[in-house]
């Protein structure tokens, strides 16, 4: 698969999306992690929540490459997915 530069632009506008609105909910705080961290989750989240959501079906249509209220729930499910594994990693591998 070739990716040019429309698709790479959307990756990056729904992570920016995903990420920020994924912070805010953790946070609660307007800016959410700042906007190269919101960023980074949000890219990781649309890809854990684009594969999950395709592993069990849920909102057909995630492969086609557009800017959509399906794409931003799926990257911020994952971006809220990856910080509570981000959390739990963190909470249980404490040295004493």
């Amino acid at each position: 698969m070739l990716l040019n530069w429309s698709q790479i632009i959307v990756w990056l506008i729904i992570g920016l999306l995903g990420g920020t609105l994924a912070g805010i909910a953790v946070r609660w705080q307007r800016e959410g992690f700042g906007w190269w961290t919101n960023l980074g989750i949000g890219l990781i989240g649309a890809l854990v929540g684009g594969f999950l959501f395709r592993l069990f079906n849920i909102l057909p249509g995630l492969e086609t490459i557009s800017i959509s209220l399906r794409d931003v729930v799926s990257a911020v499910v994952g971006s809220i997915l990856f910080l509570g594994a981000l959390w739990l990693y963190g909470h249980y591998n404490k040295s004493p």
